[in-house]
């Protein structure tokens, strides 16, 4: 079996509730899906869930776009299609652009475990039948309007609220919506907004008093040492996000100390392939997981409760419903969320049907690659 061709879609989705982190505020969301046909007629789907501002990651849809039209899809022509570390070896000498390579690994795993008749939860490893799915809340214009949004995640049935904080939005709102809510399952992310200093010192104290399931990603994404002094300051365990990108991040965070949580992402880290190789890392050291999300289409979220099976995800992921963040989704069902909890598919491949001819119908811009447009 190998790969005969490549198509890639850009397709943008408005959000149901526009979001608001450190950085910027977005109302839609503009992602590439990748489409992979084997030699054999099947069909694999990744999603590459770049974001559109470089605030997050260098890495915008453009960039990927650009990647993985000019190197990741004409290197996968040929390619041996049986296994999905055989589609990424076809780019392991590219550096960087972890945001595409992941589109393109899901898609690898998706085609993969439909030619072996399996599952993607099955073939990566997973144990659980059902995860269980937290939800993430942006910084609102008034604490008020914050409360509102607690409250009606809550009454959808969602057990662990992870708030977005900033210089200037962190103990005002924590302490309010512990007020309010008591001792829910509370943690909080700030995207590497704060500089270490007094000040921040200050907030984390505060933050630390709250009792906080973690507190993630408090200062700069290589700022490791940062990171490890607070955590001997603090009891609440702090969590990394964007620092890790590679194994050998993971490692010198757990040398440092600098976490005590990981928060993987797929699209972080380049791939289902990765992911899997952290969530074992962090497993044998006896370090908490849980599968962060990057708003996500159906896609790219069916692949993250695909990995949210894995034996090691103790915590509540990001794999909340379709319908909390879009009206009309790419998969058919859609993930849905009863009482927080989300059941992992058992079809083949993602377990879900992807809606092709919607998505062509849609798509902002296509763009294949073909042996024979190749020769």
């Amino acid at each position: 079996m190998t790969i005969e061709s490549v198509r890639l879609h850009e397709l943008s989705l408005p959000l149901v509730h526009s979001f608001q982190t450190s950085s910027h505020r977005k109302s839609h969301l503009t992602h590439i899906l990748v489409e992979l046909t084997d030699s054999d007629g099947r069909v694999g789907w990744g999603e590459i869930a770049s974001p559109s501002d470089p605030f997050y990651t260098s890495e915008t849809a453009d960039i990927a776009w650009h990647i993985s039209t000019e190197y990741l899809a004409p290197g996968l022509l040929g390619a041996d299609s049986s296994t999905p570390e055989a589609l990424e070896s076809t780019w392991a000498r590219i550096r960087g652009h972890e945001f595409a390579k992941a589109g393109f690994s899901i898609a690898a795993w998706d085609l993969a475990s439909r030619a072996s008749e399996t599952s993607l939860a099955t073939a990566l490893g997973g144990v659980r039948t059902e995860v269980v799915a937290g939800v993430s809340l942006g910084i609102e214009p008034t604490v008020d309007e914050l409360l509102e949004q607690v409250q009606h995640q809550l009454d959808a049935g969602y057990r662990r609220i992870k708030l977005k904080v900033a210089p200037g939005w962190d103990v005002e709102p924590v302490r309010a919506v512990r007020s309010a809510f008591g001792d829910i399952d509370l943690h909080v992310d700030a995207n590497g907004a704060y500089r270490d200093g007094s000040e921040a010192d200050t907030v984390f104290a505060a933050l630390d008093a709250a009792k906080l399931t973690m507190i993630e990603q408090p200062f700069g994404v290589r700022n490791f040492t940062a990171h490890a002094a607070l955590q001997q300051r603090i009891d609440t365990p702090i969590c990394l996000d964007e620092s890790i990108v590679s194994i050998d991040d993971l490692h010198t965070m757990l040398t440092l100390d600098a976490g005590r949580v990981l928060n993987i992402k797929v699209s972080r880290m380049g791939g289902l392939s990765v992911a899997k190789q952290a969530h074992d890392v962090a497993f044998d050291a006896g370090v908490a997981v849980w599968c962060g999300g990057m708003h996500e289409f159906g896609i790219g979220r069916a692949a993250n409760v695909a990995l949210s099976a894995l034996p090691g995800f103790s915590l509540p992921s990001d794999v909340s419903g379709s319908d909390k963040y879009y009206a009309e989704d790419v998969i058919e069902p859609p993930v849905v969320a009863v009482d927080s909890v989300v059941a992992v598919p058992t079809g083949l491949g993602l377990g879900h049907e992807v809606r092709g001819d919607w998505i062509r119908e849609h798509a902002s811009r296509m763009h294949e690659t073909t042996k024979e447009a190749a020769l």
